[in-house]
């Protein structure tokens, strides 16, 4: 039997899941495969660490030019994340004929476009299906499985840390302070989570979910990211007594000939499917022209899911090259695609709002919501301190400029102070 050689550019959680993997499943993959994959040589920053993986037979070096230059190793895994210096590495690798798995979703989603483009004038292969919701194969599917459907829309939880927060606040009423802290001491969160939190990570897995859902290239600088650092408990525990639970819900549509997409704190119906994705799980659905709505769940990170995801990749390039077939793109669906207008973007509002319990002042912002040409579908007063009422509101479908316009003649009264304004799932 033919043996594969591989290369793999780090060695942390992934890296030595991948390792274990790969040993522990030799038969299998093997039979799958028709061929025998074996780790060679592994490139590290500090060769000194202690290691808790099995490395006999391996060596550990590092120096790239141990993979670069071995014509034996024709699959090199990269591990190492961050976008520099893994995009020299990996543009390296790609020109010295190497196929390359990643799972460096920062990378994807800021520079696939043009590794793609240096795997194709390489004839190479560059794939990536770890980089979005760890243990879930997503873009495989995607790829394969929606091929010949018009795919409406990709929504989901696709970042563990913020689901897990907001899980603690909802289910045991902790405060987002408290709930990151306990993310943290289990490992969910970084010691410095603001990616995580602030919606980043998430909006780079939107992005590369828009490339394989519309073949359109999203930029960061123009998506809508609001992440969850401001989320209060008593929105939260108010949501939850409207009928609804907040998820932090990366969103991609398709609006007439744009697309539309953003990452938000959004409350979602109780009985929604999504609404019952808690702790560190992600879930995608997928909505198609001809399939309707279809939902992916499973572990959203963690070294053994996401190498999984990452052994799928090294599977599939093992049969490229058994068949001869490498060189093809992971993603060749490409579409020049515009942003959606703002005016045609339809959503209900929860809007959560503070404002001195005297009588007259509904009445202001029922004449502010009248100017825009919005109304309301319920709301809700509760007693605030210093003789000032909390009022939450959930409108109507309005669009993201009548909220912007109310955004702004909020802004201009005295006394009516807009809190918290998050989407409602229809």
């Amino acid at each position: 039997m033919e043996d594969i050689k591989i290369g793999l550019v780090g060695l942390g959680t992934v890296g030595s899941g991948v390792l274990q993997m790969l040993t522990s499943n030799q038969d299998k993959i093997a039979n799958i495969t028709g061929r025998s994959l074996t780790v060679k040589t592994i490139v590290v920053h500090n060769i000194d660490k202690p290691r808790t993986v099995d490395l006999t037979g391996i060596q550990l070096t590092s120096d790239l030019n141990a993979i670069m230059d071995d014509s034996e190793i024709q699959i090199v895994v990269e591990v190492m994340g961050g976008i520099h210096p893994a995009k020299e590495i990996i543009t390296q690798l790609l020109q010295a004929g190497k196929h390359v798995v990643t799972a460096n979703k920062d990378l994807i989603a800021n520079a696939g476009e043009e590794l793609a483009t240096t795997a194709r004038d390489t004839h190479t292969d560059l794939m990536y299906e770890a980089s979005v919701a760890g243990g879930i194969p997503i873009l495989r599917t995607i790829v394969n499985s929606f091929a010949a459907d018009h795919i409406l829309e990709v929504k989901g939880i696709v970042n563990g840390t913020t689901n897990y927060i907001l899980t603690q606040m909802q289910q045991h009423g902790r405060s987002y302070e408290e709930a990151l802290q306990q993310a943290q001491k289990l490992g969910f969160a970084e010691a410095d989570p603001t990616n995580d939190v602030a919606g980043i990570d998430a909006a780079y897995k939107m992005i590369i979910l828009s490339q394989f859902a519309f073949g359109t290239q999203l930029s960061l600088d123009k998506m809508a990211v609001t992440g969850i650092d401001n989320v209060q408990l008593d929105d939260v525990t108010q949501a939850a007594e409207l009928g609804y639970t907040v998820k932090l819900l990366g969103v991609a549509k398709r609006i007439d000939d744009g697309v539309f997409a953003e990452v938000a704190p959004v409350l979602v119906p109780s009985d929604h499917p999504l609404a019952t994705i808690n702790n560190e799980n992600n879930a995608v659905m997928v909505t198609g022209q001809a399939v309707g709505e279809t939902l992916f769940y499973g572990p959203g990170a963690g070294g053994l899911p996401t190498a999984n995801s990452v052994l799928s990749d090294i599977i599939s390039e093992s049969k490229n090259i058994a068949l001869g077939t490498t060189g093809n793109g992971f993603n060749n669906y490409q579409t020049q695609t515009q942003y959606a207008d703002p005016a045609d973007i339809l959503y209900p509002y929860y809007l959560s709002l503070s404002m001195p319990d005297i009588p007259g002042q509904m009445l202001k912002l029922t004449q502010i919501m009248t100017n825009i040409g919005a109304s309301f579908k319920q709301i809700v007063q509760t007693d605030g301190p210093e003789q000032r009422a909390k009022v939450m509101v959930i409108t109507h479908a309005m669009s993201k400029a009548q909220l912007a316009e109310l955004k702004i003649q909020l802004a201009a009264t005295d006394d009516v102070t807009l809190l918290a304004a998050y989407k409602v799932l229809d």
